[in-house]
């Protein structure tokens, strides 16, 4: 008889502030999101606290009666874990930490830990680590408290600090020898890139857990990892897809996040060269999420860092089947009608018909709904930028309806 598996999920709770950059309702939005976040980590989050102030406490984030609040709540329910939804400086996590007596994280540390549980390549594994060393360096000196020698005084003086000194070494040591290692795999891939020739290269791009990699198994006939969690893919795969007889080379990329850490984005900007020599974007949308016009902005924000803004694009707007909006009824005359309300009609009627001809496609990857108008405009798309490059391949590649008519046929 097969044993059932227990998961235990770590208590903990969850952190942020309201602020004048960030108001409520943008709080419990980043709050649901890092709920998420430690749900794919393996925690459970028991409880939420938040405060509204002008801007973070530079000693401990949230203010004295706050902390005490938390203090009180974790001890009475036997919470091993704080997570804060902003990055934590060095010395506000040493503050908390002594202040909380338990495991203090923040937004980044999560993020960096999702990875590293999902990293599954060597060159993947390579990138988390250096993310990670890169933001352990500056809070090394919180490690060592039991040697601090810093305060001065009698019985204060000796060689405490040498430890710290030493540990601070062989991070930066370590990150030297990561970012060698990183150099040469980067050499490979290029090396790997050039060898697959002239053929158009399309790349799937979007927010994390919007359907990408359901998307790429049913175009691509794949089988990449597909959850519905957080950064479910990290490494970029790369399939050749054909569609009628034109064959294209289709990469899956890792997902974006809001408040990316920028060690991630500088450690996977060589995974992200898949997107910046691709042809043609994908820009993958999850429609049935109320924050969506948010995540389009993030990932856009990331396109420009990474150079990569000015690209071809199509906007797939995914999970059409999942779509919900609010109604108001017909007597109801208080309620303000917003774009919560939108149906998707209506929504179609917006900034979405501006986003260039016939640019703005909705589907349903797992119903494979629309499935074939999608088809027709990534064929004619791709076709497209083929016969610029081969201008005397035009006759090899017919319009789609003239294609299905020939299959028909």
């Amino acid at each position: 008889m097969l044993e059932k598996e227990v998961i235990n999920f770590e208590k903990t709770v969850i952190v942020g502030i309201i602020t004048k950059d960030q108001n409520e309702e943008k709080l419990n939005e980043y709050l649901d999101e890092l709920e998420f976040l430690t749900f794919t980590a393996g925690g459970e989050v028991v409880k939420r606290f938040s405060q509204k102030m002008d801007k973070p406490n530079p000693k401990t984030f949230v203010g004295t009666g706050k902390m005490e609040e938390i203090n009180y709540y974790i001890k009475d329910n036997d919470v091993k874990t704080v997570i804060f939804d902003d990055e934590l400086s060095p010395a506000q996590q040493k503050n908390i930490s002594r202040v909380l007596e338990c495991k203090v994280l923040d937004r980044t540390n999560l993020i960096l830990d999702i990875f590293a549980q999902r990293a599954e390549t060597s060159y993947a594994r390579t990138q988390v680590e250096l993310a990670q060393c890169q933001y352990l360096l500056p809070r090394l000196s919180g490690m060592w408290t039991h040697l601090e020698r810093q305060r001065g005084g009698i019985g204060m003086r000796g060689p405490g600090e040498t430890e710290i000194e030493t540990d601070r070494r062989i991070v930066r040591d370590r990150i030297a020898l990561l970012k060698e290692k990183i150099k040469t795999i980067d050499r490979q891939m290029s090396v790997q890139r050039s060898n697959r020739g002239a053929m158009v290269r399309v790349a799937l791009v979007g927010y994390t857990n919007v359907g990408k990699s359901t998307l790429m198994n049913a175009i691509g006939k794949s089988d990449v990892f597909v959850e519905n969690k957080l950064f479910a893919t990290l490494d970029t795969t790369v399939r050749k897809v054909v569609i009628k007889n034109l064959p294209f080379l289709l990469s899956d990329t890792v997902g974006f996040i809001r408040k990316l850490p920028t060690q991630l984005v500088e450690s996977f900007k060589s995974t992200l060269d898949e997107v910046r020599e691709a042809d043609l974007l994908l820009h993958v949308v999850d429609i049935s999420h109320p924050d969506f016009e948010d995540h389009i902005a993030s990932v856009n924000q990331i396109l420009q860092d990474i150079k990569s803004s000015d690209k071809p694009t199509i906007m797939v707007f995914n999970k059409i089947d999942a779509y919900k909006h609010l109604t108001i009824a017909a007597d109801d005359l208080i309620t303000e009608k917003t774009t919560k309300h939108y149906t998707l009609t209506e929504w179609k009627n917006t900034w979405m018909s501006k986003v260039g001809e016939n640019n703005a496609l909705f589907i349903s990857a797992t119903n494979k709904e629309n499935f074939e108008e999608f088809r027709e405009k990534v064929y004619e798309a791709v076709r497209t930028i083929h016969i610029t490059r081969f201008p005397y391949n035009n006759f090899l590649y017919p319009d789609y309806k003239d294609a299905v008519e020939k299959d028909d046929e």
